[in-house]
C-alpha cells in the first residue's frame, strides 16, 4: 500500500482513497461487465456505492474500535502497574550449568505460594514488607506452569512442599526450605535442578489474598465428595456442593491436618480451588461484567508478584495470545509421589523418580497431550473427587 492508502495490482483489494479499479473511473464508465447491456450500468453504479460506502462504514467502525482500544490499553496497563516485579529472581549460576531452554516449546512458569508475608499479607504493591526476607518463610506451595507453544492447553504440577531434595549449597532438604535461604532465585535454581526444566518466569502468589480475588468473582462452587471430620485445629466439612466466599475458601485450601494423605491432599484442595475460581471466573459473566472485570483486575495486584524481566507488554501479550483456551485445556496434577518418609526427624515426601522423569521430559519438549493420552487417568491427576 502507498502513502495514501493506495494498493499495488498484486494485492487485489480496495483503498479507501482510490476508485475501484473495477469502476473504469472516477465516474464509473466501462464499470460493466462485458457483454452487459447500456440498461445494467445503473445496477453497477448502485454496487459500486455499496462497496464504498461498506469500507467508508468499515473505517469509521475501525475508528471507533480504536478509540475503545485506548481506553482498554490504558485500563491494562494500569493494572498491569499495579503488579508488583520482583528483582534478582533468576539463578546467577552460568548459563551451562543450568538446564538448556528447547526453542519453541512453550513458557514454563514457577509458581510459588505463600502462606503470610506481612501484616496485610499482600504481594502487591501495598505490601508492608518484601517478597523475601532470608529465613523468614517457606514457600507454601509450588507449581510448574507450562503453557503450550500453540497457547491451546496448559499443565499445573505441584511439587509437594515436604518433597526432599538437593538445595543447592545447602544439602539435601525440603523443597520448600530452598526459598526461606535464598529466596526466588534459590527456588528456581531448586526446582531446575530436580526437574531439568528451564523455568521462564517466575510469580508469587499469597494465598491470603485471594480471598478478595474470590470474592471478586462472587464466590466458587467446591464439591466435597464425602464428609471429613474435624480433627484438631481442622473443621468439619459436610459432603455436598458448597458455595464458598473467600475466607471459607482460605480455609479450605490452607487445610492438610484433617486430610488424610496431608500435604499432598492439600496441594489438590489448592489446584480444586484454581479450577474452580476459573471456571467462576469464565461462566459467570465476570469477563463481560465492567464492574465485575474491575473488581477482579483491583484484587490481581494484591495477590501476584512477577519477575522484574515481564513487562506490561509481555503480560498482554501472554494474555492475548491465550484468549481461546477454554477451561477443559488446563490439567492439574501432583507430581509423581513416590512415598513417605522420615529424614533427619522431618516427615518427608519423595518423588517417584522414573515416573516423574517422564513427565519432566514431556514439559520440557512440551508434549503434555501425549504425556497425558498416556498417563491422564493416573491418581496424580486432578480428576473430580478432591477430598
Amino acid at each position: 500500500m502507498d502513502a495514501r492508502g493506495g494498493e499495488d495490482e498484486a494485492s487485489g483489494r480496495l483503498s479507501l482513497f482510490e476508485d475501484d479499479p473495477t469502476d473504469g473511473g472516477p465516474d464509473g464508465d466501462g464499470g460493466g461487465d462485458e457483454g452487459e447491456g447500456a440498461g445494467s450500468g445503473g445496477e453497477v453504479r448502485r454496487r459500486r456505492r455499496a462497496r464504498r460506502l461498506l469500507i467508508w462504514a468499515s473505517a469509521v467502525l475501525l475508528f471507533l474500535l480504536g478509540g475503545g482500544v485506548t481506553a482498554v490499553y490504558w485500563t491494562a496497563n494500569h493494572f498491569a502497574d499495579s503488579v508488583e516485579r520482583i528483582p534478582n529472581a533468576f539463578p546467577t549460576v552460568a548459563d551451562s550449568a543450568q538446564p538448556k531452554a528447547v526453542a519453541n516449546a512453550g513458557q514454563t512458569f514457577l509458581l510459588i505460594g505463600l502462606d503470610a508475608r506481612s501484616g496485610t499479607a499482600t504481594t502487591g504493591g501495598s505490601a508492608k514488607a518484601p517478597a523475601w526476607k532470608e529465613g523468614a518463610q517457606r514457600s507454601d506451595t509450588m507449581m510448574l506452569m507450562h503453557i503450550a507453544a500453540d497457547r491451546k492447553s496448559v499443565a499445573v504440577v505441584s511439587i509437594a512442599r515436604d518433597t526432599w531434595v538437593d538445595v543447592p549449597g545447602h544439602g539435601k532438604a525440603k523443597i520448600n526450605a530452598a526459598y526461606s535461604w535464598g529466596g526466588p532465585a534459590l527456588a528456581v535454581q531448586t526446582v531446575q535442578n530436580v526437574t531439568g526444566i528451564r523455568v521462564d518466569h517466575l510469580a508469587v502468589i499469597d494465598w491470603n489474598g485471594f480471598r478478595a480475588l474470590t470474592d471478586a468473582v462472587g464466590g466458587v462452587d467446591i464439591t466435597i465428595p464425602q464428609t471429613i471430620e474435624a480433627k484438631d485445629d481442622a473443621r468439619q466439612w459436610d459432603k455436598g456442593t458448597h458455595h464458598m466466599d473467600g475466607a471459607e475458601a482460605l480455609l479450605y485450601v490452607r487445610e492438610r491436618h484433617g486430610l488424610p494423605n496431608g500435604d499432598l491432599d492439600r496441594t489438590k484442595r489448592q489446584q480444586n480451588f484454581l479450577r474452580a475460581l476459573m471456571n467462576q471466573t469464565m461462566n459467570s459473566g465476570t469477563l463481560g461484567s465492567p464492574s465485575r472485570l474491575t473488581g477482579l483486575l483491583q484484587s490481581v495486584g494484591d495477590v501476584v508478584s512477577v519477575d522484574d524481566r515481564l513487562s506490561n507488554t509481555d503480560l498482554y501479550d501472554l494474555a492475548w495470545s491465550m484468549r481461546g483456551l477454554r477451561a477443559d485445556g488446563v490439567r492439574f496434577m501432583n507430581a509423581p509421589f513416590g512415598g513417605f518418609g522420615d529424614e533427619q526427624g522431618q516427615s518427608v515426601v519423595y518423588l517417584d523418580g522414573r515416573a516423574a522423569g517422564l513427565l519432566w521430559e514431556a514439559i520440557r519438549n512440551d508434549r503434555m497431550d501425549e504425556y497425558l493420552a498416556q498417563h491422564g487417568t493416573s491418581s496424580d491427576t486432578l480428576g473430580e473427587n478432591v477430598r
